[in-house]
């Protein structure tokens, strides 16, 4: 067996001792394609000679990886190579171009090939090296490199393909532990197409998911209470101005987020609220410590709770109704706080927090000082409440006049696309109207009416395409216009339904009213009891 070295001539060695490489960017091998190449090769031999270099006592295969595994499976004792000494980088260099050549190529088996250039001792790369080498622009080695940063989870994702280069970039930049969040935001699930009980799951173009980390990841920096420019803050981050994660820094890399200038890590911004209240605590301890979330302090905190302070607001009130109002008015108790814990935490306000306060903290409670307020909104409440029991019944006397015409197959067909194009809240709504509820925390309502739907009679369907229609009309347009409009056209009486609801209402409220009285008469009777 000859295994002398010779440079750049061809011959065979051994497959015993050849070692795959360990910085080989292809990192998924296809098995069909791999199975392919091996009958081939059992047909023909390998054609192509593998690159190799000494190593160990071995030979290590720069390329050549398929070539290799495909003779495995052809059963070859022996494969032709081309033995050449080579250095680490010299064989990062060549497999980073062998691997650029080839149609295939994965965008994470590019990135993970930049990156080993890049973390090479012996020669030292950089973006714009590695740019010229392979004739890209640097940016596109920069958006490269970022996937190198996505958490296992998406990776798997992307090289099964379930999502796209696009979604991959945008997850990237995102800290490792948003990342998973962020990836359920790429997907939806489609229940209407499902025959087996279980949603497909259908991705979204890339402009939801931008859609989707600027609304719940993405904090814009004007508003932060914190100092951008202070690296002392919190030492590890350093200052915002220079800081990578922020959009406005890397314009290049966050140019397809339209938000304003912002910071791509929560965590860390968090981080730097906490160290701001501190800091500010610390410079004045009288500070006043308020919260504006609704969960109750830690006992013996000093934050002041919602509810036990009054927040005085900088705006003129608009009319002498809201000039009345106690957070339009000032005393001598108040102060300046600052928000501790909740939204708007670290911003500085003024607020009265002292309980014997006439003004902010009277003996009778906001409660029954703005009773006409209140009133009002429960008017508005009830009369919206009225307004949707009518259109509820209004749709179910119209479905009830639909008559059955279409086979099952067919209205089975139109229900299921249509229900697809509703809210979720028109689904529940309209699963209610059904008798269906959802029993379990993480069942869905539209599987459920989807079930529904493929168990009842024609003539329900009927009516249901009927519902849809409306619901699906009353959407993008005038509600109670479509209502009238189906109602003329199925001969529903809407002035007796409207009547009816009212009626049903009045009777509720005058049982709840009777209920109360009830209630408030019952001490008085449980003391004649006693001295009788």
């Amino acid at each position: 067996m000859n295994t002398a070295i010779v440079n750049n001539v061809p011959r065979e060695l051994p497959i015993a001792i050849l070692s795959e490489s360990p910085t080989n960017p292809r990192r998924v091998f296809d098995e069909a394609f791999l199975k392919e190449l091996a009958s081939s090769i059992d047909s023909q031999g390998v054609l192509a000679s593998l690159l190799v270099r000494p190593k160990n006592q071995r030979y290590e295969i720069v390329f050549g990886a398929q070539r290799f595994r495909a003779a495995q499976i052809a059963g070859k004792e022996s494969v032709p190579v081309e033995i050449r000494e080579m250095t680490d980088a010299q064989v990062m260099e060549a497999q980073l171009v062998e691997n650029l050549q080839r149609r295939d190529v994965h965008p994470l088996e590019e990135a993970n090939s930049f990156k080993g250039l890049l973390d090479l001792e012996e020669h030292k790369y950089s973006i714009e090296q590695i740019a010229a080498k392979i004739g890209k622009p640097p940016a596109y080695v920069a958006m490269r490199l970022k996937l190198t940063e996505l958490a296992e989870v998406v990776i798997d994702e992307f090289y099964r393909e379930e999502i796209g280069l696009g979604h991959a970039l945008l997850l990237a930049k995102l800290p490792l532990d948003k990342q998973e969040g962020a990836l359920k935001a790429c997907f939806r699930e489609d229940w209407s197409a499902s025959s087996d009980r279980k949603a497909k799951r259908l991705l979204l173009p890339v402009r939801n998911l931008q859609t989707w980390v600027e609304q719940n990841i993405l904090l814009v920096l004007k508003d932060a209470p914190f100092d951008k420019k202070d690296a002392h803050l919190v030492a590890i981050a350093g200052s915002c101005v220079d800081c990578p994660k922020r959009t406005g820094h890397n314009k290049l890399l966050f140019s397809d987020l339209s938000k304003e200038d912002a910071c791509s890590d929560p965590n860390c911004y968090r981080a730097k609220l906490d160290a701001h209240v501190a800091s500010a605590i610390a410079a004045r301890p009288k500070l006043v410590q308020i919260s504006t979330g609704y969960t109750k302090p830690q006992e013996g905190s000093a934050v002041v709770p919602r509810g036990k302070y009054v927040a005085i607001v900088s705006e003129k009130p608009k009319d002498k109704e809201q000039a009345q109002r106690p957070q339009f008015k000032t005393c001598k108790f108040t102060t300046e706080a600052i928000i501790a814990d909740g939204e708007g935490k670290g911003q500085v306000q003024k607020v009265c927090a002292n309980p014997a306060c006439p003004i902010h903290h009277p003996k009778k409670q906001q409660a029954n000082v703005d009773t006409s307020y209140k009133v009002q909104q429960e008017k508005e409440r009830r009369e919206q409440a009225i307004s949707y029991s009518i259109g509820v019944r209004t749709l179910a006397a119209i479905a009830a006049a639909v008559p059955v015409r279409m086979m099952k197959r067919d209205l089975l067909f139109v229900t299921e696309r249509l229900t697809g194009m509703l809210s979720d809240n028109h689904i529940t709504a309209l699963a209610r109207q059904h008798g269906i509820k959802s029993t379990k925390a993480n069942e869905s309502i539209a599987k459920l009416f989807t079930v529904y739907l493929r168990q009842v009679e024609e003539s329900k369907l009927g009516s249901v395409v009927i519902e849809l229609t409306i619901l699906l009309a009353a959407a993008r347009g005038n509600s109670a216009t479509v209502l009238r409009d189906a109602a003329v056209v199925y001969k529903v009486n809407t002035d007796a339904i409207a009547l009816k609801v009212k009626q049903e209402f009045a009777a509720k409220e005058k049982m709840q009213v009777a209920k109360k009285g009830m209630v408030k008469a019952q001490p008085k009777d449980v003391k004649k009891a006693k001295a009788a």
